[in-house]
């Protein structure tokens, strides 16, 4: 690889390093209440240069967490105007102090979507399509057992749902779904003291194989169901 080559990698880790710790930092609240700094106030605090820092803002106003307004400077967007679908920042908001709101809206987005995606499989998807779904349930058998990670056997299981619907759209939810699912199978493996139910998972990957997709679509409403009751009970336990 060329100095070039070597130079521009520098930049762009050193770019993608500020803007996750610029990222986390509005996430968290750090700059509530406060101006948020200028490029060259940044670029002095961490060491880095003018077009890294600028590069990093950009990305942040793309993301939606931040905007450029004249004679106001950079300001932080309200959290409603943040992009929810974008995996970064999903990341940011829940590894900030835990929300069970947060996660009962997460699941309530699974719960219109999910159900509908395991209708589409039954409809549409293919034998591979099938094949990756079966091998998903396999892994979280085997995470049953210990000789696979629970977390990444369940979300193989649900984004193999998601491909097999053949939707591009639902297809592009599988980051959010990946991300958002690490918190999620976390919170409720924890209340129930064990993993997800293969039972549940099983009706739903044999209701696609036969092709069922009235019951593919009540067998996942089902099981995102059971996971939203959970997070339902522990809010009142809390409230």
């Amino acid at each position: 690889m060329g100095t070039g080559d070597s130079r521009s990698k520098l930049g762009r880790n050193l770019t993608y390093g500020m803007l996750d710790r610029l990222g986390r930092e509005i996430v968290t609240g750090r700059f509530e209440g406060r101006i948020f700094p200028t490029e060259a106030d940044l670029a002095r605090e961490h060491g880095v240069s003018r077009s890294v820092t600028r590069e990093a803002v950009k990305m942040l106003t793309a993301k939606g967490l931040l905007s450029a307004r004249p004679r106001q400077g950079t300001i932080i967007q309200p959290v409603a105007l943040w992009n929810l679908f974008d995996t970064d920042v999903l990341s940011w908001l829940l590894e900030r102090q835990f929300s069970i709101d947060l996660l009962k809206h997460f699941n309530q987005l699974r719960i219109a979507i999910e159900p509908e995606a395991a209708a589409l499989a039954a409809r549409f998807g293919d034998n591979e399509d099938f094949a990756l779904i079966s091998a998903g349930l396999d892994r979280m058998v085997a995470a049953d057992q210990g000789r696979e990670d629970p977390l990444d056997a369940d979300i193989a299981f649900h984004v193999a749902v998601l491909r097999a619907s053949k939707n591009p759209f639902y297809w592009q939810f599988r980051d959010v779904v990946a991300t958002a699912l690490r918190t999620s199978i976390r919170f409720t493996n924890r209340i129930k003291g064990r993993t997800a139910s293969i039972a549940d998972h099983a009706a739903v990957r044999d209701a696609v194989v036969a092709r069922d997709a009235v019951a593919a679509h009540s067998a996942m409403r089902n099981l995102i169901g059971d996971v939203l009751m959970l997070i339902d009970s522990k809010g009142a336990e809390e409230a």
